[in-house]
């Protein structure tokens, strides 16, 4: 903030007005701008996965997204955020007041976890004759594969590892040569 009254302070009184009306907006409504964005988080909020939405999830509108933050100076009031603190410790869901007055909440966002892709998984002959129930439960972990974490995926191709000869084995490269498998079981061949 001291950074723009250094640029505008040779201009005298306009940039010192200038500087005032500049940091009035930051202050107001920089948090407005960002929660209404398509992430609905700031920039600090982002790095930690939170996001602001309505109480009944949906995203927060401009009017809610201005009155939580407007409220933040009775967070601030009195003993710099100390009371603030204390409300949102005795309240069962957590909320300050900005978020009571505006129905508004904070949440959680997850990362999405990184699926697993059967593209460019080149089909291999099973090591083994395979009845039809184990050749329907290799298909059907294919099948879910894109829905499973890359570890899950891995536990679960650990255990049908014989299939690709790999028996007692796991990892990436074993969950590979399974889908390989899968793929060769599909009908598609190399």
């Amino acid at each position: 903030m001291n950074v723009i009254f250094l640029f505008l302070a040779p201009l005298g009184g306009l940039g010192i007005g200038l500087a005032l009306v500049l940091m009035f907006l930051m202050e107001w409504l920089y948090p407005v701008a960002f929660e209404l964005s398509r992430s609905g988080a700031s920039p600090g909020k982002r790095v930690f996965h939170i996001k602001v939405v309505m109480d009944n999830g949906l995203p927060v509108t401009p009017a809610a997204s201005l009155t939580r933050n407007l409220l933040r100076v009775a967070d601030f009031l009195p003993l710099a955020y100390g009371f603030a603190i204390v409300w949102m410790l005795v309240r069962r869901d957590g909320k300050r007041l900005g978020d009571l007055a505006a129905a508004t909440m904070v949440v959680y966002e997850p990362t999405p976890a990184v699926r697993p892709s059967l593209q460019g998984v080149p089909p291999l002959t099973p090591s083994v004759a395979l009845p039809p129930q184990d050749q329907a439960a290799v298909i059907a972990l294919a099948v879910r594969a894109p829905t499973l974490t890359g570890d899950r995926l891995d536990e679960l191709a650990a255990l049908a590892a014989g299939v690709s000869g790999d028996a007692g084995r796991s990892g990436p490269e074993v969950t590979r040569r399974v889908l390989g498998v899968a793929q060769w079981l599909l009908g598609h061949r190399a």
